[in-house]
């Protein structure tokens, strides 16, 4: 039995724009936990409450 399914890791890096690959991925990671956390406690990235 083989395995029909390629982690990511491996993925990303057999393309030869695996740099642009993973900067995308870690950039839309990295916005949708900013999104998370806002929407989490009600201040944008980087807002200051008082």
């Amino acid at each position: 039995m083989t395995n029909d399914k390629m982690d990511l890791h491996a993925l990303v890096g057999k393309t030869a724009d695996g740099d642009f690959l993973r900067d995308m991925i870690g950039f839309a990671a990295q916005r949708l936990m900013e999104l998370e956390v806002g929407g989490a406690t009600g201040a944008a990235y980087g807002e200051k409450r008082s």
